[in-house]
């Protein structure tokens, strides 16, 4: 069965249902929350994206990014994702929330209402191999100068997220 996402207005009003590929395809605004995650000494968990995904696929980007279900909050789907795609818990706290749109490729759009989270995490990982094939931690410098030098390795949407979370430190 397609997964659905959540259609919002700009005020975060709910519209209705539509398939994920449907919103992809036509750009339409829906629910979505990224995550950030930190080890102790400040780095940034960064997920490679699996081969299979269909889109982005052997991308890097941040620890989570997805879409709550209807009737799932933005925290709830944080932290359901990253149990079911990282293998792990822990406390998440909202840094802020901002419309953006991006160009995946493939006639591909994302449009979302994306509320952004961050967290600490310093345990292991049980990654879900269907959803992400690595993961590395990386310091805010480091992936500056990669994300400069390769920008190809880095999601679309990621790029955004990054700009506008340095924008709220």
């Amino acid at each position: 069965m397609e997964e659905k996402v959540v259609l919002v207005s700009e005020q975060d009003e709910i519209l209705g249902l539509m398939d994920k590929m449907q919103a992809h395809e036509n750009g339409i605004l829906h629910r979505a929350f990224s995550v950030f995650l930190f080890n102790d000494m400040g780095e940034m968990l960064l997920q490679k994206r699996a081969a299979g995904k269909y889109h982005s696929p052997q991308q890097w980007t941040n620890a989570v990014c997805s879409h709550p279900k209807a009737g799932e909050t933005y925290l709830e789907g944080a932290n359901r994702r990253l149990k079911e795609e990282l293998g792990i818990e822990t406390e998440l706290t909202e840094k802020f929330d901002f419309i953006y749109q991006a160009d995946v490729g493939q006639n591909l759009w994302e449009h979302e209402l994306d509320h952004v989270f961050t967290g600490n995490f310093a345990g292991d990982f049980h990654l879900n191999k269907e959803e992400v094939s690595e993961v590395r931690y990386i310091s805010m410098e480091e992936l500056n100068r990669e994300m400069t030098e390769n920008p190809e390795h880095f999601t679309e949407w990621f790029k955004i997220i990054l700009e506008e979370y340095q924008h709220h430190l």
